[in-house]
């Protein structure tokens, strides 16, 4: 087990209870889909489970230890965390920004040498965009950028890569690209917990679902057992189906009409 989360709670100060008494756990090459509607508190569960955010009851466990005593370079090393929107200050070349993943394992004030400069481009290989290292990361599309963020995740050599909303602002191809990517890298032993808006892309990359309703309520299992028309129309509010598709031999999430 990596990472435990053992019955969290969450409120904003001086707002009611966003979730509660959510528990679940991460494994070695596990990918976990974080699906509801909106203002149910996906992105903050993944807030917490980067120790970005505090629970207000319960507790996270990584490796055993609890994440509100370990320190934040501690936590860099076994957790990469992908936000939705990264704006950078300045106009790095991609390789540049990628080897700033590093940064967890190396000294403080100490400046990246040749070896960080090794893993940065390696992790760009393995994400098939080394093509792009001399460009800006300013100057690049949504879609490669967000495989570059991706890439300097795995420059930290990290355990589990948590990733808000991967696919979003994303044309369908880029989508498509980017849950490959997911596929591939849990294959490799990462572990990948995203947040989607779309129940379809859970489907796509199989693994676990944790589903949190209108309600605050939890619900944790794998995508087949979890995933059924009446669950989704009851998580969404619409009326939601699933239909098997032959010819890709799987089930599509579809609307039943507008």
């Amino acid at each position: 087990m990596i990472l435990e989360v053992n019955n969290i709670s969450f409120a904003y100060a001086g707002a009611p209870t966003l979730f509660s008494n959510i528990s679940f756990s991460v494994k070695q090459g596990q990918i976990i889909s974080i699906i509801g509607p909106n203002g149910v508190g996906k992105t903050t569960l993944l807030n917490c489970m980067a120790n970005l955010a505090a629970p207000t009851e319960g507790e996270i466990l990584l490796e055993g230890k609890d994440l509100k005593r370990m320190k934040a370079q501690e936590i860099a090393v076994k957790i990469a965390f992908v936000p939705q929107f990264i704006i950078p200050s300045f106009a790095y070349e991609v390789l540049s920004y990628v080897v700033t993943g590093c940064a967890p394992r190396m000294g403080t004030f100490e400046k990246p040498k040749q070896e960080h400069y090794a893993i940065a481009q390696q992790s760009l290989e393995q994400m098939k965009i080394s093509h792009l290292a001399q460009k800006y990361y300013t100057q690049i599309s949504g879609g490669e950028r967000q495989q570059v963020s991706i890439a300097r995740a795995l420059a930290q050599r990290p355990k589990i890569i948590l990733m808000d909303e991967p696919t979003a602002h994303l044309d369908y191809g880029n989508q498509i690209k980017v849950l490959k990517i997911i596929k591939k890298l849990a294959a490799e032993g990462y572990a990948a917990v995203i947040t989607t808006h779309n129940p379809d892309h859970a489907l796509l990359l199989g693994g676990e679902v944790a589903a949190i309703n209108s309600n605050g309520q939890f619900i944790f299992g794998s995508s087949r057992e979890v995933i059924s028309e009446e669950f989704l129309s009851s998580l969404y509010g619409v009326d939601l189906r699933l239909h098997h598709i032959p010819g890709i031999g799987r089930d599509v999430c579809v609307a039943a009409s507008l």
